[in-house]
This record gives C-alpha cells, sequence and structure tokens, in this order.
C-alpha cells in the first residue's frame, strides 16, 4: 500500500516565501543571538537537497531569538524534511512538534508528522494527526488519501490477524492425516493458505490454454503427492510446500 508523502513540496511551498531581506548572515565572531540570520540560506540549502547544510543552516536559523515566528516554522519544515531524507525519524517528528507549538492550526504540519508515525509503525498516531489536518482543512486532499489508505490497512491487518493459523480447508471436516497435521501446526496452515491463494491468483489470470491446464495438473499432482507421501521417511511436508509456493509464483511464468 502506498501513500502519498509529499514533504519536500510542502518545504518548498513553505521556504518560497521567504526573503533574503531579513538581514546578513551571522559570521563566527559575532553571538548567534545578536545577529539576525538570512532565512534565504535556508531555503537555498533546501532546494539543494543538501540535507547536512539544511540541519546546520537551519538549525541557526531555528536557535536564533530574533527570528521571526513564520520564518522558524519555515525552518523547522526545512530541518524536519532534511531528518526525514536522512532517516532521522524521531528529529523529524520533533521538529513537527515544535512547529505545531507555534502554530496549533498548521494543517500541513500534522499530515507530514502523520506520515512520519507511518513510517514508524504508530498506526494510532499516524491516524490521529491526519485526522487533525482534515478537521483543520477538510479539503487537505493528501490528508484524506493518507487517511483512507490507513483505515483500509488497519483493516486489511485485522482480516489478516484473524486468518492466521487457519488453512485454506476447514479443519473441522479434516479427515486425512496430512491436513490434521497442517491445521494442528500455525506454520504449515499459513503455508497452505498461501500457497491455496496463489494458485486461485494464478487461475484467475488471462492464461493460455496451455498454461491453465499446466498449472493445474501440477497442483493436482501437488496435492496428491502430499496425501499420499506425507508421513513416509524422507518427506519433508513444509518443504514441498514452500517449493509449490515458489513455482507458482514465478518460477514457471505465473
Amino acid at each position: 500500500m502506498r501513500f502519498h508523502p509529499d514533504i519536500r513540496s510542502l518545504v518548498v511551498a513553505s521556504l518560497l516565501s521567504m526573503t533574503s531581506a531579513n538581514g546578513a548572515l551571522a559570521t563566527g565572531a559575532e553571538p548567534v543571538k545578536d545577529v539576525r540570520i538570512d532565512p534565504a540560506t535556508c531555503l537555498a540549502a533546501s532546494l539543494a537537497h543538501d540535507q547536512d547544510r539544511t540541519i546546520h543552516v537551519c538549525s541557526a536559523l531555528i536557535d536564533n531569538a530574533k527570528t521571526e515566528k513564520g520564518d522558524r516554522i519555515k525552518a523547522l519544515i526545512a530541518r524536519a524534511s532534511a531528518y526525514e531524507r536522512k532517516d532521522m525519524i524521531d528529529r523529524a517528528i520533533a521538529d513537527y512538534d515544535g512547529v505545531l507549538r507555534l502554530d496549533p492550526a498548521h494543517a500541513d504540519a500534522y499530515n507530514a508528522r502523520g506520515e512520519l508515525w507511518r513510517k514508524k509503525g504508530d498506526l494510532p498516531k499516524a491516524v490521529a494527526d491526519f485526522a487533525a489536518a482534515i478537521k483543520l482543512n477538510p479539503d487537505h486532499v493528501v490528508a484524506r488519501a493518507n487517511h483512507r489508505a490507513l483505515a483500509q490497512e488497519a483493516e486489511r491487518q485485522g482480516v489478516l490477524k484473524a486468518i492466521a493459523g487457519k488453512p485454506s480447508f476447514d479443519c473441522a471436516t479434516a479427515r486425512r492425516k496430512v491436513e490434521k497435521a497442517i491445521c494442528a501446526n500455525p506454520e504449515l496452515a499459513d503455508l497452505d493458505r498461501e500457497v491455496q491463494g496463489s494458485y486461485q491468483r494464478a487461475t484467475a489470470e488471462k492464461l493460455a490454454p496451455q498454461q491453465a491446464r499446466k498449472l493445474r495438473r501440477e497442483q493436482d499432482e501437488y496435492l496428491s503427492r502430499r496425501n499420499r507421501e506425507y508421513g513416509r521417511p524422507g518427506y519433508d511436508l513444509k518443504k514441498a510446500m514452500r517449493d509449490r509456493l515458489q513455482q507458482i509464483n514465478g518460477i514457471d511464468g505465473y
């Protein structure tokens, strides 16, 4: 499942409103707190996709006591984007926390932070942030897409959890020894379900008649051999299932 993060565009859009009329860049000899840093340097580094320089110059802007609120927000967004590109997700989240402390109505920041929570696997926090973005801006297309996709993923995970450890057949009607063995072993049950699912997907595709016949014949042969040889010396049920799964999923072109 794919989301639609647009953090880079957000950074560019946010920083484009910066101007270079806010003062000169501080030198090493001048106290940072007394010198107003030009926000255009932060913009230039972000647009150049120079992550280390973005972090360096935008940090100076963020930490400067004379930086105006709007410029600090834009610098935080730029630095968050740089942190994300460097896979420093916790620091990126912290920067969006800073944006939202300064501007609790910043829908884009909620959406961007939600995408980061999603990357960390914290679905509840991601959902909460996407919902907050939509509440602030009902027309926020990206946040709505993210929220919808996350809901679908949560539903899918719920379905997978519900069928985990269950084979493709009803264990209540299992009669063969191999079927009972599969029902008694969650790993084998999952493998059986995967084999059957892959087979059904393959048969649903538009195959040439010869390919379709070959696929059905091989599946029948796999099941017949499984039922016949399970329990005999040298027969490895798990290996046979894995081999069949691999065969269906591409080795023979299905």
